[in-house]
Formats: C-alpha cells, sequence, structure tokens
C-alpha cells in the first residue's frame, strides 16, 4: 500500500495567472501548475505557500484542473493572515504548492443521477465534480447541483433556462458556469439573495428529493462539501430517503500529508471507532463513518 502512494503528491513551483475579486472577501485563484493539473481528481486539493515569510501551508480546495492548458483553480475567502497573505499575490508571481492530496469522490454509474451539494467554501469540489461528470461520456450522468451561500456567490449567475421538476419556484437562478455546461444547479440562501431558495441548501434537497418517484430516487447519489453543520444536514436527509452519501471534510492541516496527524477525525468503521486523518484518508468519507444513523 506506501509504494502504491509513493510520488503521488507532486511538489511545483506554481505560477500565479490571475487573482479575481469577488465580495466579502471571496477570491478565485489560478494558477500553472501542468503537473498536478495533469491528474487532479475531484475532491482532492492541494497545500500551497502563501508567503515566504509564513512557514505553514494552507490546504484549498482545487475547483478546476485543466490538464490541456496545465492550470488549476481555487476558491477562497479570507480567514487569517495566511489567506490575507494569498489574496496579495499577483500575475508573474510564484507560489510553492503540494498536490494533488487526498481521496476523491467515488462515482458509482447505477447512481446515474449525483446530487451535489456545496455550501461556502465547500463550492469548489462541487464545480470540479461536475466538470468530471460533464467530461465523462462513458455514462449518461444527470447531475442536479445545489449551491448555498449566505454571501454573494463568487459567480455570474442568471435566470436558469434549464427546468426541474420539483424544485421550489423561488429557487429560479443558476450558476452562469454550469448553464453554459449543460448542467442545471439552483442557488439556496438564508440572506435573501435574488433568485434563491429561502433556507438552506439541504432544505432544498430535502424538498426536491420528496418529489422523486421511488424509481428515480433509486438513481441518486448525494456528494457535499461544506461546513460541519451543513455536512450532518446532508448525511441526515441521505439517511431520511435511504441514499448513499459522500462527505469532503474541511479540517485545519499542518502537514497535509498524513505525517503530523493533526486533522484526525473519528470516523465508524465496521471495526469500531478509529481515527483517520483527513488529509489522506479523506478529505472524501462515506458520510455515515462520519455521521452514523441513529440508534
Amino acid at each position: 500500500m506506501s509504494k502504491a502512494n509513493r510520488n503521488t503528491i507532486l511538489l511545483e513551483d506554481a505560477e500565479v495567472l490571475h487573482q479575481a475579486v469577488h465580495p466579502a472577501d471571496q477570491f478565485i485563484l489560478t494558477v500553472r501548475s501542468p503537473r498536478c493539473a495533469a491528474v487532479a481528481e475531484a475532491g482532492s486539493f492541494a497545500h500551497l505557500s502563501c508567503d515566504p515569510a509564513l512557514p505553514m501551508r494552507r490546504p484549498l480546495s482545487i475547483m478546476r484542473a485543466d490538464p490541456e492548458q496545465g492550470t488549476l483553480e481555487f476558491l477562497y475567502k479570507i480567514v487569517g493572515d495566511g489567506l490575507r497573505l494569498l489574496a496579495n499575490k499577483r500575475p508573474g508571481d510564484r507560489v510553492s504548492l503540494l498536490g494533488p492530496i487526498g481521496q476523491g469522490f467515488r462515482l458509482d454509474p447505477a447512481r446515474r443521477r449525483p446530487l451535489l451539494i456545496g455550501g461556502g467554501v465547500g463550492i469548489p469540489p462541487m464545480i470540479f465534480l461536475a466538470d468530471t461528470l460533464r467530461q465523462n461520456q462513458e455514462h449518461e450522468w444527470q447531475p442536479l447541483v445545489l449551491m448555498g451561500s449566505e454571501v454573494p456567490f463568487p459567480f455570474v449567475t442568471r435566470a436558469a433556462a434549464t427546468p426541474v421538476p420539483g424544485i421550489p419556484a423561488a429557487a429560479d437562478h443558476a450558476l452562469d458556469i454550469l448553464e453554459d455546461w449543460g448542467i442545471p444547479s439552483r442557488l439556496a440562501s438564508a440572506a435573501d439573495l435574488p433568485g434563491c431558495y429561502p433556507g438552506y441548501v439541504t432544505e432544498l434537497a430535502r424538498e426536491w428529493l420528496a418529489t422523486l418517484s421511488d424509481e428515480t430516487r433509486a438513481e441518486v447519489v448525494i456528494h457535499a462539501c461544506g461546513p460541519t453543520p451543513m455536512l450532518e444536514a446532508a448525511t441526515r436527509v441521505a439517511q431520511a430517503f435511504d441514499l448513499p452519501c459522500q462527505l469532503s471534510l474541511e479540517e485545519y492541516m499542518a502537514c497535509a500529508v498524513g505525517g503530523c496527524a493533526g486533522c484526525a477525525v473519528p470516523v465508524h468503521t465496521a471495526q469500531g471507532l478509529a481515527m483517520k486523518r483527513v488529509c489522506v484518508d479523506g478529505p472524501v468519507f462515506d458520510a455515515d463513518e462520519i455521521f452514523p444513523p441513529a440508534a
């Protein structure tokens, strides 16, 4: 097992290509990192050096990887000095990058209707997963992407052109990029954002799932990333409808390569409770392992 995992994390001197600034201290960073971009998978992340004066790296989920262009995109929100320093990077600057790291989302052709739920800075892996499904021509995927945010979305939104039966009428806007890809999406917010479902994204998911026939619902699997309370809510929705669910966890990480075990979380396994490292054993886990069904 150790030999199989050797040489899977790459160290690159990545060139900053662009920094897009969005409301609420949100940024989308684009870097040239061809080796990492060639092998990154939805759910994996990178560990970036924010500034030479700051020795500790910061983990960021990969939002998009373009192997042909050799580029990676990251969405992040300024929390602390490290990401504030990263936000100062300009085109031509360099950042040391370790990646891709972690176990990504697993796709099941028998579940051809993936429901992708992203909240806040948990949105990036859902964009990456949607792009993966779009480019996978082996199966007829029919994904639905639901995004939640309490601050303005760091993307262009527009009136949804793709109808989604069962979605409440208030949720009538979609992400521009997903519309261009032909992937239906809807938005939720408790902050009265225009075109959004007025509530939590997991409540929107529950309402939509309740409208499906048993036959259609049997083709659904939930993939989710976001704050811990949202992940637990997504798990409870999955359990209520007897659906498989995968969660991408967010944890503080020091080394991000499994050495320090600072990101370890309790995981329920067939052998009992175990501590597993989010960085290399995850970040994607089966939801029941993190939030087991109530006894």
